[in-house]
């Protein structure tokens, strides 16, 4: 009962609807839009008091209807009169002329709204994609005007169309030299049009409002009569300038935008435009419009608004900065925050944005981005601020290229940074070496600067530096001073006596040894000798097997710090085991970065002939070995800071890096040192000085519990010595740890 019911009135309202005429209603309503232009006399009106805004909407309901009644691959009556007489061209002119104020965000509506309702590809016919891009040309000029969202949403539309047919985009955005060459041989006619263009319609309301009479052509009946606007004279005279503007300026305007979502639309539109992977497309780009610069320009920008004595807290109080989240906040997050804090957020997500464009782009795009943001922004602006005596200004463009570090991910990017900071050179280096890339060798002394807190800012540049996938950055800092492997001694084993191996062993061992407190033991105190490793020949070393020897090498670094002076086994949880869980997935993280790297798995064979050439550890080693040297003389954070990149260096699985690093049983070349014989000297100095403090142990667990929140803080005697004692024992249990991970992938040859 109740489907005959519903049948029923079905019918009776399809057979009560009339039968409409859809053409003459369109026809009806363009003539009502055209002839308010004649009948009106309040110039002052604005467009939303008219009826222009209803008008235009049924002309946009009537095309959707009509398309639906017959299809997307058929082009019904309207939409042939809408392209016949040219209707998009007139609403383009009347758009710029703003006649009646605020008309232009109607027909930027209006545009919009029917590129994305209407299914058949419109953007192909010329009377369409040519009023649509004079239209893109008028997008974007006033600035925080009411007509940014509807701009920002036509030129999303425009850009979604292009990123599903890239064909368009040379309507769109024409090629320079073909259109030269379109003008050469266009002749005579075209020059004809567009001056008939220009005569008609002479009288339209110019943008400042005057109005003169109105050259309207139509008919009062009949469909095959046109009603036509033309190009105003306004127009015409400025179109050459015009037509210098195109889609990216449009959208890159609207990026700069205050209002946040307006720009993230603009930044999602552009990023369609870019990622077409069409080789077509990304070369019209590049070459046909001033992308580059106009992103750059942006970036650069945004970086000088940031004030030159910013505190680097504000930095270091920052979040990483996604450019999607910066354009979009949560409704949570307020307006309260400091005008500071707003600018470095918006460089660093515009630079995060830049970061994405680079990834996503073809990469006949992301080449010329990268490289221009290394010359305006890298070098143009860094290079100078960080070269600077300001120990403020070094300060806080240290830790801002901390975050830029952190957010660069794109290959082409990192590789420009990479090549900014440490420069391109491959072979070894020389000390002193004048012609070394100024940049890296500044930096490098930065690490050992007067001021503590520039040294851990650049100490933790290079941290973050060493944790990027880039074969360069530890061959630069590390790998070319130690491809020769001239560290090692030349003497061939089994030539010198057991004596003389322990002396290679281990640089001044001579001198350690003749150390009393390296050999009878302390009974005033009750430290052991045996504390201290004893170290095996070579002879041990060669015959023992890979666990013996990894067992040899964990112990080497957990029995450095002799037993008084060690405080972990006092709280739970501070085990040497706790760091083989962290040192294994680090390892691994660098292995993975390393897999492309084409490294050896064993080290170099050496050459038994005697080298002229003294081993040099390098500028960037020889810092950080001088800065181990004093770590029982600086301050905690430094020290942290400082073992932290000798831990990070110690993960690359490059044997030549491993066996110089991790092998206590390296015969060193003489005058050479490594990272396990500066370990053994502060040790030494560690016993010497101990044993003028009294209850050294109970300070130290005092010091320990302070460090790590389970006491209150409070004055203790040498608290500078007890934390870097503190720091000593952690960095010899990770090294095992690393050592122990390590192994046995990389067993180092020896020889």
């Amino acid at each position: 009962m109740l489907s005959r019911l519903t049948a029923f009135l079905q019918q009776a309202v399809d057979s009560s609807e009339p039968n409409i005429d859809l053409l003459k209603s369109f026809v009806e309503h363009w003539k009502g839009i055209t002839n308010y232009y004649i009948e009106t006399t309040d110039e002052a009106a604005p467009v939303k008091k008219t009826d222009i805004p209803w008008r235009l909407k049924q002309m946009l309901d009537i095309l959707v209807y009509e398309e639906k009644k017959h299809g997307s691959t058929e082009t019904g009556p309207c939409m042939e009169y809408l392209l016949q007489h040219k209707i998009l061209e007139t609403l383009c002119t009347l758009g710029k002329a703003e006649y009646p104020p605020g008309m232009k965000q109607q027909v930027v509506l209006f545009f919009s709204k029917i590129l994305g309702q209407i299914q058949q590809p419109m953007l192909n016919y010329l009377n369409v994609h040519r009023p649509v891009k004079k239209l893109i040309h008028l997008c974007g000029e006033d600035i925080e005007s009411t007509c940014e969202r509807d701009e920002a949403q036509f030129l999303g539309t425009v850009c979604a169309k292009i990123n599903q047919d890239p064909r368009l985009l040379s309507h769109i955005m024409e090629n320079k030299n073909a259109t030269a060459q379109r003008r050469e041989s266009s002749g005579p006619d075209n020059e004809a049009e567009g001056q008939q263009l220009e005569s008609q319609m002479s009288t339209l309301p110019s943008a400042a409002g005057h109005k003169t009479a109105s050259s309207f052509t139509g008919a009062d009946s009949g469909h095959g009569h046109s009603v036509s606007v033309s190009t105003t004279a306004l127009e015409c005279a400025t179109l050459a300038p015009k037509m210098q503007k195109n889609l990216i300026d449009a959208l890159i305007k609207l990026c700069r935008s205050k209002r946040k979502k307006i720009a993230l639309k603009a930044c999602e539109s552009l990023l369609l435009l870019v990622s077409i992977q069409k080789l077509e497309v990304a070369t019209l780009l590049i070459e046909n419009t001033a992308l580059c610069q106009l992103v750059i320009s942006y970036l650069c920008d945004l970086y000088c608004c940031i004030p030159t004595s910013l505190d680097p807290a504000v930095i270091n109080l920052l979040e990483k900065i996604s450019w999607r989240a910066h354009y979009n906040p949560s409704p949570s997050e307020g307006s309260s925050q400091s005008a500071v804090k707003e600018v470095v957020e918006a460089f660093l997500a515009w630079y995060d944005y830049c970061n994405t464009l680079v990834v996503e782009a073809h990469a006949v795009i992301a080449g010329p981005v990268a490289a221009a943001i290394h010359k305006e922004l890298f070098i143009g602006i860094l290079q100078p601020q960080l070269l600077q005596v300001s120990e403020l200004g070094i300060l806080s463009t240290t830790v801002l290229l901390t975050t830029l570090l952190q957010q660069t991910t794109s290959e082409a990017l990192l590789e420009e940074l990479v090549f900014f900071l440490l420069g391109k050179q491959r072979v070894p280096e020389v000390p002193l070496d004048l012609n070394n890339h100024l940049l890296c060798y500044q930096l490098i002394e930065n690490c050992d600067h007067l001021s503590d807190e520039i040294s851990i800012a650049t100490l933790h540049v290079f941290e973050q530096l060493l944790q990027k996938p880039h074969e360069h950055i530890v061959h630069s800092l590390v790998l070319r001073n130690l491809q020769d492997r001239s560290y090692v001694s030349r003497c061939l084993v089994g030539q010198e006596d057991k004596t003389h191996t322990d002396q290679e062993h281990f640089d001044e061992a001579e001198e350690l040894e003749e150390d009393p407190y390296f050999t009878d033991g302390f009974p005033d105190t009750g430290f052991r000798s045996s504390t201290v490793p004893s170290f095996p020949s070579s002879e041990e070393s060669d015959k023992a097997d890979g666990k013996e020897k990894v067992t040899k090498i964990v112990n080497s670094f957990l029995c450095l710090v002799p037993e008084e002076a060690k405080t972990s086994h006092h709280f739970d949880g501070t085990g040497y085991d706790t760091y083989v869980h962290d040192a294994h997935g680090q390892f691994q993280q660098c292995c993975s970065h390393a897999l492309s790297w084409n490294w050896p798995l064993m080290p170099k064979p050496l050459d038994t002939t005697e080298s002229d050439v003294e081993f040099y550890e390098g500028h960037f080693l020889k810092i950080l070995f001088d800065r181990l040297a004093r770590l029982l003389d600086q301050p905690y954070e430094l020290n942290l800071q400082v073992t932290s990149v000798l831990s990070k260096l110690a993960l690359f699985p490059h044997p030549h890096l491993h066996e110089y690093l991790l092998d206590p049983y390296v015969n060193l070349a003489s005058g050479c040192r490594s990272l396990f014989s500066v370990l053994v000297r502060v040790i030494a100095e560690l016993m010497q000085r101990i044993q003028r403090i009294p209850d050294i142990r109970v300070k130290l667990v005092m010091v320990r519990k302070q460090l790590t929140g389970h006491r209150e803080d409070e004055q203790i005697d040498h608290t500078t010595l007890l934390k870097g004692v503190i720091v000593l024992e952690e960095f010899c249990k990770e090294l095992a740890a690393i050592a122990l991970v390590k192994y046995p992938s990389q067993e180092p040859d020896g020889t």
